[in-house]
């Protein structure tokens, strides 16, 4: 049975934090375009990849002063605030992966990179919609589940890709990978963390 609401839930806190996981979707594809292109043509990417940093941050203190100017929110306050956070801090380390590349001058990295990116993209697209819907708690289980099983398929791309630099690479360049690496399967912890989240949100609101 449904819990009965007293008053109308309001929409736009959880547009706010939906547009935040769009930003790691369009992120995703920018790094992908400076994984595919020369040193030299990656400042006008990064750019544009400090630019979703940018409107990551503007969108996460949009929500915090919603939240408290709202007489009504459709979660909890501490729970919004919860998510909009490590959507934020996943798009600041998607930031800093494509400044690490261009700092590092790196060119045609592993296809690991592109598999983790592949995996950001669909956990971000889910949380996309899922924020969209945390009003209506009822189908957001199986959310939570892909994403837990997205997120155990990029630790073990990490493994792998980590083992492969050990073998192939001089201790310089191993180096250097190994910092974009760490930054992209930390991303997918902040995306299963968000869905962590939304499990806890599920088994209070149940």
């Amino acid at each position: 049975m449904k819990q009965l609401r007293l008053f109308p839930q309001e929409p736009a806190g959880l547009k706010l934090l939906s547009q935040m996981a769009q930003q790691i979707v369009l992120a995703s594809g920018t790094l992908a375009e400076i994984l595919g292109v020369s040193a030299a043509d990656h400042a006008k990417l990064v750019e544009d990849m400090h630019n979703h940093d940018a409107k990551s941050s503007e969108l996460h203190y949009a929500l915090l002063t919603h939240m408290r100017t709202s007489f009504v929110n459709p979660l909890p306050r501490e729970d919004m605030y919860t998510l909009s956070r490590y959507l934020n801090e996943a798009m600041e380390k998607m930031d800093a992966a494509a400044e690490l590349v261009a700092l590092y001058k790196l060119e045609r990295l592993p296809k690991r990179a592109a598999d983790q990116l592949e995996i950001i993209s669909r956990q971000a697209e889910l949380t996309v919609d899922a924020m969209r819907r945390l009003n209506n708690l009822d189908d957001l289980e199986d959310y939570w589940i892909e994403i837990l099983r997205l997120t155990k398929r990029a630790e073990r791309t990490h493994r792998v890709w980590v083992a492969d630099m050990i073998s192939d690479m001089k201790w310089a360049q191993y180096s250097r990978n190994r910092d974009v690496a760490n930054q992209l399967v930390e991303v997918t912890k902040d995306m299963r963390r968000i869905a962590t989240q939304v499990g806890s949100i599920i088994v209070k609101e149940s």
